[in-house]
This record gives C-alpha cells, structure tokens and sequence, in this order.
C-alpha cells in the first residue's frame, strides 16, 4: 500500500465517522424535515440545483478560463452538500432538524439531479457530459445514506449509548480529516499555485459568494434557515464533483486540486460574508431605529 492509498483510506473513514457521529445525535424525523415540507424544500432545491447550475454555465461560456476550471465548476454546481456540511452549518446556528433534512433531501435529489443537469449542460454546450444515476445513487449510499441511518439506528435503539460515544468519534474524525486533507492539500496547492493569476481564484471566489447570498435570498424568513441553506448552496461535495470530472474528463489532472482550492475559498467565503451582512444590516436597522 502506498502513501496515497493510505490518505485516501484515512479521509473515507473519517468522513464515515464524521457523518456516523451526525446520526448519533439526530433522529429520523430529522431525516425526512424537508420532504415533509415541500416549501423549504422547494427553496433549497432552486437555490442549489437550478440557480447554481446557471450561474457556473454563465461563468463558463463568458469567462476565458483555463478548461479545469470549467469544469470544476460545472461539476461542483450539480453536487449537493458535502457530508462534513451540518457540522458547519450547526456551529453557525442552524437547527438540527432543518440542517439533517437538508442534507438528505440533497444528496437523495442528487440521483435524479445530476444526471438531468449534466444532459441540460450537455445540449446547451455541445460538451458530452453523462454520469449515470445508479453511480450516483452508490456513492450517496455509501458515504452519507448509509452512516448517517446507521447513528440514527443506534440512537433509536440507545440515546444514552449515543451520547457517550458521539464525541469521542467526532475527535477521531476530526484528527483523521486533518492527517489526511494536510498532505493532500500541500500537494494541491503546488499543482495549483501558477493558475492562481489567471482568474481562476476570482472564478472560484464569485462562484462561492454568489452561491452563499443565493442562498441567504431563498433561505425563508428564519435567520437559523438562511444560515444553513446560505451555508449548503456555497459548500459541494468534493467526492461527487470530482467523480463527474473523472468521468467525462478522465486526462483531466487540474480538476482534483481545483476542487481542493474550491473548499478553501469558499470556507473563506462562508466566513466573512455573514459579517458583511451584518455591517450592511446595521446601518438600516439604525435607520428604522430612528425613524
């Protein structure tokens, strides 16, 4: 086994963990919030799987970007959220009914999503883009489905037993992510380094800020929701995108280290946009204030 078989073993079993230890502490009505109301899911789906997918068909076709970054746009915009998502979104203070919905709501729409938008792309590009729904479907399964049924198995069966060994886990998932994301990131980052001038970066950042205020706009009228969905419409899932590149674009090394770069930036992103909101919030507030 070498070195990078070994990280690419370390970082599935931290995501494993990672989602796992959500499980533990949800319950299956937390699962199906958003199928069981089709307003908020409505939102969440235009806000991710239409509005997204339109504005990285707009950057393509209008920007001369170097083709990796094209597509890693394109596949990073009909990706749902990422398993480690809800860890974010219920630091930023989202609720765990809303954020665990919206996390299987998207990546069960995936199925049928991806496969559609990819033919949508296709016919107005001209590109041949495919990946099959039972592709989609395995991968769903098998790193968020799955894990995440499993925790809230557990729980169902013991709550107590679940508490004791939610945080332990988290730990470990997290010190895993961190021995394994450290080293691919480093080489990520020298592969990446001399396209940073070209656009690229300001592609990416665009991307993730337009993506964050999307979905501030169709969040709905509760703050902890516009939180979350703000949060999800800017964050993909990295193993899914690059899995739609490594399909239709096999020869296409760039891809990979862009989609890393694309985790950073809109990390950054998500962590200073709700500050700029609220600076431009407390002028106006001041003003009815007076008024």
């Amino acid at each position: 086994m070498n070195l990078q078989s070994l990280i690419l073993i370390v970082l599935k079993i931290s995501i494993l963990l990672t989602v796992f230890a959500l499980g533990l502490q949800a319950t299956f009505a937390d699962a199906t919030f958003l199928f069981r109301r089709p307003k908020l899911l409505i939102r969440g789906f235009l806000s991710m799987n239409v509005i997204m997918p339109l504005v990285a068909l707009i950057l393509v076709m209008t920007f001369h970007l170097n083709p990796a970054v094209k597509i890693a746009l394109v596949a990073l915009s009909v990706s749902p959220v990422p398993p480690i998502f809800p860890k974010n979104a219920l630091r930023a203070g989202g609720k765990e009914n809303y954020t665990i919905g919206l996390l299987v709501a998207t990546v069960v729409l995936a199925i049928v999503a991806i496969p559609v938008a990819l033919e949508i792309f296709q016919k107005v590009t001209g590109v041949p883009l495919y990946m099959s729904a039972l592709t989609v479907a395995t991968k769903v399964f098998t790193t968020v489905l799955t894990p995440l049924l499993a925790g809230i198995v557990v729980r169902a069966i013991s709550a107590s037993f679940a508490d004791r060994i939610t945080k332990p886990l988290g730990t470990l998932a997290a010190v895993l992510l961190v021995l394994g994301v450290l080293p691919v990131l480093f080489a990520a980052m020298k592969a990446v380094l001399p396209f940073l001038g070209d656009g690229t970066l300001l592609s990416l950042a665009v991307f993730a800020m337009i993506g964050y205020f999307v979905g501030f706009l169709l969040g709905g009228p509760e703050p902890e929701q516009r939180s979350v969905l703000s949060l999800a419409t800017a964050s993909r899932h990295p193993g899914l995108a690059l899995a739609i590149a490594h399909t239709n674009f096999p020869d296409e090394k760039l891809v990979g280290p862009l989609l890393l770069l694309y985790l950073i930036v809109s990390g950054i992103v998500t962590a200073l946009a709700p500050k700029l909101i609220k600076r431009k919030a407390a002028p106006a507030e001041a003003e009815g204030g007076a008024a």
